[in-house]
């Protein structure tokens, strides 16, 4: 808690001097101070009644003033967090001159250079034109709120801002009154009901948000798809490739070993590899796995329930229309998606969002292997299946048992890569105490913050020590991992593998094909390469072909190129694979991002082979 400096009276009491309060500062996401609310009635009557909701915001607003004021937080995103619900409720209660200032905060701790420009500029925008018209409710008001958007957009080098002002169109086109509320009716309202009418600061700002949502964003909706589609529209101009003159493929023929290369993440279709697929010992593709409850599976890919096994092929499309929409894509999928998500009925928001998560389980793991093994025909392929739950509310929940049971599991699966000599591992995926701790709440485990707090450092300590032992164990593989798409600090979240260090742990962030920083990809000191993880394209269980993004894109590029050079120079251990990678990457001006050169990665590891 806060830590207090007595006041010093000078003899004679002729003066005194209050030392100012020392801040303490706090280094770790997990070490943010935790708040409870009590809850009357539904969450969905509290974001519709101004009155019910005005009492909760005070109480938010009380809690995120007092950690402002008396914490140095080590990481900018968690202080832009703060600062984003406490400008939303300015702008609820009619503070305008105040939001404003608060989106002026934000956007002075922005770190990424389109950040730089437009972060804030919805509040910006909405309070000019409330300035000018005088209310937030008229036409006069959503007109003269998009002239100002357009405005700004126009001051701003659109290469720099492009991929930013894509996500904020495709948020615009898919928001709908049943998508806002979902989330609290279908996932929050059951953990109230159980807990008790109480919701920790965990989950307060998903309430701020919902309303902010459906009375400030939602009635500009039309507006903001106008304004953004316009602007897009104008500017239809191809970013630079800069991966297509650095890429680099092995041809066949050739006297290169052949390379072990496992993609650690959620199953693989080996249909699509067919003989680059290592078997085992009966002539059937080699695979380790392991389901959701972390006992031993039979399944190479995410099972798909048996009464949703006839939506496979709708699931899969619209997987492509969400990344049609995310590119500003006109496709029949991303008109599908974009109507189903905006219209969305009451009563559809869980199966719906559930339905897309299953179908990204079942996707994402064949996706990023297609990536691994790209231009590589010396690349062997190893399929090691983990599973994530898509549920809205955790199933299973988390217990000592479960996370003992994934511990051994870990050590299991890099055993596994050593038997059947794996040199590279790609795991495109990850978790942090914070998550373990929403879990354990979501599940009702644990009578208040500071219990979750402690149980769930528990878990996650266990998990991140094994895992690291595993890591440790097997200094001959190579292991890739990806950073993660909070667009925070890696190592400040703590997120796992991406804030463990070893000398053969190599984690990447992601950038687009003009080598600009990602808007979702999280950096921080671990963070020692970057990739293309912008709409990659590769392939879906069947061999469909869809581009997703993702930091989860960006970490195959690199293990892929880690498979090559070893392929040109099977002698180099995993250390001296990074220290290429490293030595031949290009640091840019910001000294933000590594941009991996793998043509000249490979040359280096071929040079050195002698």
């Amino acid at each position: 808690m806060f830590k207090r400096i007595l006041f010093v009276l000078l003899a004679g009491c002729l003066s005194t001097t209050a030392f100012a309060q020392a801040k303490q500062r706090i280094e770790k996401a997990a070490d943010m101070p935790r708040f409870s609310y009590k809850i009357d009635g539904k969450l969905e009557d509290l974001v519709r009644d101004e009155a019910a909701f005005r009492r909760f915001a005070e109480q938010v607003r009380r809690d995120d003033l007092s950690v402002l004021d008396g914490y140095e937080i080590a990481d900018k995103s968690a202080h832009r967090d703060l600062l984003t619900v406490l400008a939303q409720i300015d702008f609820l209660e009619g503070r305008y001159a105040e939001a404003a200032k608060r989106a002026e905060e934000i956007r002075a701790l922005e770190e990424k250079p389109a950040d730089k420009l437009v972060s804030g500029m919805g509040i910006r925008t909405m309070v000019a034109a409330e300035a000018k018209v005088g209310n937030v409710t008229s036409e006069a008001y959503r007109q003269e709120v998009g002239r100002q958007i357009a405005a700004e957009l126009a001051k701003y080098p659109y290469p720099v801002i492009a991929n930013d002002i894509k996500s904020l169109n495709r948020s615009a086109e898919i928001t709908g009154e049943a998508l806002l509320l979902g989330g609290i009716r279908d996932q929050l309202q059951p953990v109230v009901d159980k807990a008790g009418g109480v919701l920790s600061s965990d989950f307060a700002p998903a309430i701020v948000g919902t309303r902010y949502g459906l009375v400030a964003r939602l009635p500009l909706k039309q507006t903001l798809i106008d304004t953004y589609g316009a602007y897009l529209a104008a500017n239809k101009v191809e970013k630079p490739d800069i991966w297509a003159a650095r890429d680099v493929e092995l041809p066949a023929g050739k006297s290169y070993a052949p390379v072990m290369v496992a993609v650690w993440d959620s199953g693989v279709d080996a249909l699509i590899f067919k003989d680059r697929f290592v078997l085992d010992g009966n002539g059937k593709p080699l695979f380790l796995a392991f389901d959701v409850y972390e006992n031993p599976s039979n399944s190479e890919l995410m099972p798909i329930p048996v009464e949703l096994r006839s939506r496979i092929p709708a699931m899969k499309s619209r997987m492509k229309g969400l990344s049609d929409l995310q590119s500003n894509i006109d496709s029949p999928e991303a008109s599908e998606v974009k109507a189903a998500l905006s219209q969305m009925k009451r009563d559809e928001y869980k199966s719906f969002i559930e339905e897309l998560g299953l179908a990204g389980n079942y996707s994402h793991g064949t996706h990023v292997a297609g990536i691994t093994m790209a231009g590589n025909s010396y690349a062997r392929l190893v399929n090691a299946r983990l599973e994530f739950d898509y549920r809205l509310l955790p199933d299973p929940c988390p217990t000592r048992e479960l996370v003992e049971k994934n511990a051994r599991n870990a050590m299991a699966f890099v055993d596994f890569f050593r038997k059947n000599g794996v040199r590279v591992v790609n795991m495109s995926w990850g978790g942090t105490a914070k998550d373990v701790e929403r879990a354990l709440e979501l599940c009702n485990i644990g009578k208040t913050p500071e219990e979750r707090r402690a149980i769930a450092r528990e878990y996650f300590d266990l998990q991140k020590n094994a895992l690291q032992a595993a890591f440790a164990s097997a200094p001959e593989i190579l292991f890739v991992a990806a950073a993660g798409n909070s667009n925070a600090d890696a190592a400040f979240e703590e997120a796992i593998p991406a804030d463990i260090v070893l000398p053969n742990l190599l984690m990447v962030g992601a950038v687009d094909m003009a080598g600009d920083e990602a808007p979702f990809t999280s950096y921080g000191p671990t963070v020692k390469a970057h990739a293309n993880g912008y709409q990659v394209v590769s392939y879906l269980p069947g061999g469909d072909r869809v581009a997703f993004s993702g930091t989860s894109m960006a970490s195959p590029q690199v293990a892929g190129l880690a498979a090559k050079m070893l392929a040109v120079n099977p002698k180099l251990t995993p250390p001296e694979v990074i220290a290429i990678i490293e030595k031949t990457l290009d640091k840019t001006e910001d000294s933000r991002r590594f941009l991996v050169h793998p043509a000249r990665a490979v040359a280096a590891a071929q040079a050195g082979a002698g």
